[in-house]
Formats: structure tokens, C-alpha cells, sequence
């Protein structure tokens, strides 16, 4: 049984290790990620995961895992800004309030396939214009849905969260054990 992680984001890999999980092989799905008209934050963070998990090629013990995080602003979805003016738009329209970050995870081994979606609660302070400019200076938004990571320099944004930290980040670590666990891998040396 071979470990791989469909992703090639390096905070779920280190999100991984704190599980003591290390995958034998990394790949990223090639997936078309552009929302369906119409298609509401949560249903499009599920199915995007999904497909994912699906495409990714795999023997028929290995245990696959991959995850999407969505930045939602009521029903609208805040993927990865294409530029630093995208991400000044996205940190613009979160400014002040809250919002909530999708967080699905997928593990499929063999033809069985095993998903849990965690919902988390942010409220961002409100942001002046250099605090938005001094942020786009650091690039830290690049890649990184809603144009913000909670871990990184735009931690001081946000004084207030309910839910999952490690959803937030990207990968729900209580869920993803649980999913791990139910695919025959066993996080952190505990039986199923």
C-alpha cells in the first residue's frame, strides 16, 4: 500500500507530518477548478475534491488523499486571485467581516471513497489601505484562496475564529485522521 497525496500544497504536507503521515508519491490533479453557474461555496469545495480524488492515478491498495479549501463571502466564492489586484479586491470585500472557509477532504482506496467537509467561521478585522499594500508586498496571498493565509503574516487580520485552525490552513486534521484511519492507514501509530 503506497500513501499518495493529490496535492501539491506544502502546508498539507506539513499539516500531514503532524499526523506522522509522509506520502511515497505526490500529485496534483490537473482539474478544471471553474465553478458551475450558479454553484454555491460548500456543494462546489465537495465536488471539486471529488474530482480530484478521481483523477488521480492509483493501485487498487493505495490510499489517495486530496482536499480543497474555498473562501466563501455569502454565496460567493473567493478562489485563488489571479493577480495582486484580485487579491486586493478579495482582502477589500473581507475587510471588516466574517466569512467561512470550506475545507473537503477526500480519501479513496480502491473504488471506496471516504469525504468529510469542514466548515469554519473567520471574521477579518477591518483593513486599511496599507495594511492591504504592505500585505500584496509579501506575496503571501499568491496560490492561496480568499488572497489570505491565517498562518502567515495575515494572521494579524484575523482576531476571531470558530471551527477547525488546521481546516482554516487547508486540511482538517481531526476529520483527516478519521478518514485515514477508515482507508486502513493509521496517523500517529493508533489502531483503527
Amino acid at each position: 500500500m503506497a500513501f499518495i497525496l493529490g496535492s501539491g500544497s506544502p502546508r498539507r504536507r506539513d499539516l500531514l507530518a503532524q499526523l506522522g503521515v509522509v506520502p511515497d508519491a505526490i500529485r496534483p490533479p490537473d482539474i478544471d477548478e471553474t465553478p458551475e453557474k450558479g454553484e454555491l461555496p460548500r456543494p462546489y469545495c465537495t465536488r471539486i475534491t471529488r474530482a480530484k480524488v478521481a483523477a488521480i492515478a492509483a493501485g487498487p491498495d493505495d490510499v489517495v488523499l486530496c482536499a480543497d479549501t474555498t473562501v466563501a463571502l455569502g454565496r460567493r466564492i473567493l478562489g485563488k486571485p489571479a493577480n495582486a489586484g484580485e487579491a486586493a479586491e478579495f482582502l477589500h470585500a473581507l475587510s471588516g467581516r466574517r466569512h467561512r472557509v470550506i475545507t473537503a477532504v477526500a480519501v479513496r482506496r480502491g473504488d471506496r471513497i471516504w469525504a468529510r467537509d469542514v466548515v469554519s467561521q473567520v471574521k477579518m478585522k477591518s483593513l486599511s489601505d496599507a495594511e492591504v499594500n504592505g500585505y500584496l508586498a509579501t506575496s503571501d496571498w499568491d496560490g492561496k484562496a480568499g488572497g489570505y493565509a491565517i498562518q502567515g503574516p495575515a494572521g494579524a487580520f484575523i482576531p476571531w475564529i470558530s471551527g477547525s485552525f488546521t481546516g482554516i490552513v487547508g486540511l482538517p486534521l481531526a476529520e483527516t485522521a478519521s478518514l485515514l484511519r477508515a482507508a486502513g492507514l493509521d496517523p500517529l501509530g493508533v489502531a483503527a
